[in-house]
């Protein structure tokens, strides 16, 4: 930190004050945006913290002057977060935020018009971020983290102002996916039900008057929750709006969105195209999609294996995994294909030894009863048409279509 006199360090608290206070009389949100955004770790910021640090009395310079004053106690606590923040006392710098945020909303509710409601953004983006950070801080000393469920908890107020009549109702669905980000990082993503409810059946909220940016969100999170579900054509359409309405240049969050459509589709009968893999660095379902195409079971297993943390992680493991039916409808087919060129006038019935020696050349080792369940499994899910003639251990098939596709529906349905 370079040397600041107290001179320097009283201009810059007062040009502070002024700043934010003019911002507030001008409803100049994009400055009062700049002012509360700790995370960006601005030099602006970096200094008030330093010169705070220094002069240690800017309450007094507060309670100075009526203009500073009739933001007394925001200001105050604004002030304590950052230095605390400067220091890298990130559970006392969080203590004091959550006051700041506070005394900020009340403010907020006071204000008629909704000219705030990018810097309401910045505050509940900050309590969030700045209450992982202290959760950390906590767990590092041994202690339990706790800051998080306690900024779920004022972002629940937050919610509470913006549902209602009025312009700032389209703030709602900000705040939603900032509880969502809370709730999924918690593990505690059965509380995004209520908020949802709110959402999609309150009569004040129209969907489509939100900003793109945050339905892009919430459909994310709503679609990663339809996956936990196995909900798999709710996740598909939320999911595929999410992808569709993302910006194009935020490759970051194309993938994020990705990770989970692509199970998705997999399971649904869709595969996705090996360029889209490659652009987006999504290696993992590289082995997957091929051992799909080639009805390759043993090269599923492999892959689930190789990539079983990662995919463990994002909770979509379960999904990949069942897909080992599709692998074996893929199978059964290629066997048939193959049959119908040696022997075409018994192409249709597929002996359980022939699959079974199949299953073998890919190390799957199986006896006929095992090979004869799958088969069952195959007909009742109707990823095969046919019946099975259990004395003379042979698959009948369908002479037509005997292999239906999904066409963009579950596995049995």
């Amino acid at each position: 930190m370079a040397y600041v006199s107290m001179g320097e360090a009283h201009r810059r608290i007062t040009e502070y004050l002024n700043r934010f206070c003019d911002a507030v009389s001008y409803q100049d949100s994009s400055t009062l945006c700049r002012l509360l955004s700790f995370s960006s770790n601005s030099p602006p910021l970096l200094s008030l913290a330093d010169a705070l640090n220094l002069f240690q009395d800017a309450s007094g310079l507060i309670r100075q002057s009526d203009k500073f004053s009739e933001f007394g106690e925001i200001l105050a606590h604004l002030f304590r977060s950052l230095q605390s923040y400067r220091v890298g006392n990130l559970v006392e710098a969080y203590l004091a935020f959550e006051k700041f945020a506070n005394a900020f909303v009340q403010e907020f509710r006071n204000w008629e018009s909704a000219w705030a409601l990018e810097a309401l953004y910045v505050v509940c983006y900050e309590i969030r971020v700045l209450a992982e950070k202290a959760d950390k801080e906590l767990t590092s000393n041994g202690k339990s983290p706790e800051k998080l469920k306690a900024a779920g908890s004022l972002l629940m107020k937050v919610f509470g102002v913006l549902a209602g009549k009025g312009p700032k109702r389209v703030g709602a669905l900000y705040v939603t996916c900032q509880l969502f980000k809370t709730y999924f990082k918690l593990g505690t993503v059965n509380l995004c039900r209520s908020v949802i409810r709110s959402i999609e059946t309150a009569r004040i909220f129209d969907f489509e008057e939100f900003p793109k940016r945050d339905k892009v969100t919430y459909m994310y999170y709503t679609g990663r929750l339809e996956v936990f579900n196995e909900n798999f054509p709710a996740a598909d359409t939320k999911l595929s709006y999410a992808l569709q309405y993302c910006n194009p240049k935020r490759e970051r969050n194309i993938r994020m969105i990705l990770k989970y459509l692509i199970p998705v589709k997999l399971s649904i009968g869709v595969i996705p195209k090996d360029e889209l893999l490659q652009n987006y660095n999504l290696h993992e379902y590289t082995k997957i999609v091929e051992a799909l195409r080639k009805g390759d079971l043993r090269l599923l297993r492999h892959a689930l294996q190789e990539h079983e943390d990662r995919f463990l992680r994002s909770g979509v493991y379960l999904v990949l995994e069942k897909l080992e039916l599709q692998v074996y409808q893929r199978l059964m087919k290629k066997i048939y294909i193959i049959q119908k060129q040696s022997d075409p006038a018994r192409a249709h019935q597929l002996k359980l030894e022939v699959i079974a020696k199949a299953l073998r050349w890919l190390e799957m080792d199986m006896d006929l009863d095992e090979v004869e369940c799958i088969m069952t499994i195959l007909i009742y899910k109707n990823l095969v048409k046919g019946y099975l003639a259990h004395k003379s251990k042979v698959v009948v098939l369908s002479k037509q279509d005997p292999f239906p596709k999904l066409n963009g529906k579950p596995v049995g349905s």
